[in-house]
């Protein structure tokens, strides 16, 4: 529990349902590459935050996609990466990850969380506990 109060002191923990965000928070959730934003976190991110049909990948309003419906957890890294590297360009943004691949894609955070070892030391990204919990 010592570990987590540290994110948790910083409020790097995303809620676990998100309805409105301020406006320099950011909706992350997973896609397909297609874009077809028709279900889960996605579906929110189209309905909610901006996320556009046909953009699988990246900033679209106040939502970022990273594909999670491709392959093997191998196949998510590059975007996961992607995404590090550009909340890391913006620290003016709050990031809020959901348990992106954990919905319909069929992962368990155990499988996903390593992937995000890196926000550690991103301050402007908060992860879901889950997340937290397996990275720690």
């Amino acid at each position: 529990m010592a570990k987590n109060q540290s994110y948790m002191d910083n409020k790097r923990i995303t809620p676990s349902f998100i309805s409105s965000l301020k406006s320099n928070e950011i909706f992350v959730f997973g896609s397909n590459l297609q874009g077809i934003h028709a279900g889960g976190a996605a579906r929110m991110a189209y309905t909610n935050f901006g996320a556009v049909m046909g953009n699988g990948v990246g900033i679209q309003g106040q939502s970022y996609a990273i594909p999670t419906m491709q392959g093997g957890v191998e196949t998510i890294k590059p975007y996961v990466d992607e995404f590090l590297a550009f909340a890391s360009q913006h620290p003016e943004m709050q990031f809020l990850v959901t348990p992106i691949g954990c919905g319909i894609a069929g992962f368990e955070p155990e499988d996903i969380a390593p992937l995000f070892i890196a926000a550690k030391n991103v301050e402007n990204i908060s992860l879901p506990e889950e997340f937290w919990s397996k990275i720690n």
